[in-house]
Order: structure tokens, then C-alpha cells, then sequence
């Protein structure tokens, strides 16, 4: 069993325990606080943090290539 089935299936056991106590309702609760906290997080997923990053990176690049431009014009004004 690898791990992933190993935590869904503890988290089923747990659901069957709890669901007929009153910790079913602590449950429910603490679920609806946990989604309230992170979505005011304003998380992203990890495949919209790879897109920005690399938006950034190319950005960076382009910056970079711009500075080095202006840097040799700079050099051709004051030398002429």
C-alpha cells in the first residue's frame, strides 16, 4: 500500500468513528474554518507558481538584454 492510499484510508476509518459523535460536528467546523483561512491566503497551485516564475525569468532576460542595450548607447553618445 503505498502512502497515499495508506492516508485515505486512515482518513475513511477516522470519518466512520467520528461521523455519529459530536466530534463529527467539530469536524465540519474546523473543515469550514481551514478552507476560510486559505483561501485568505490567497495560495496558488504549484503548476501557477511555475507559470509566473517563469514569466519572471523571461522577463528578467528581456530586462537584462534592455540594460545592456542602453548601457552601449550611453558609451556611443558620450564618446562621440
Amino acid at each position: 500500500m503505498n502512502g497515499l492510499n495508506f492516508i485515505e484510508d486512515l482518513s475513511a476509518k477516522i470519518k466512520l468513528l467520528l461521523q455519529d459523535s459530536p466530534s463529527a460536528d467539530l469536524e465540519k467546523n474546523l473543515h469550514a474554518l481551514l478552507q476560510s483561512t486559505f483561501s485568505k491566503l490567497a495560495l496558488v497551485s504549484r503548476e501557477e507558481f511555475d507559470v509566473q516564475s517563469e514569466i519572471l525569468r523571461q522577463t528578467r532576460a528581456k530586462l537584462d538584454a534592455l540594460q545592456t542595450l542602453v548601457d552601449e548607447l550611453e558609451k556611443q553618445r558620450h564618446s562621440s
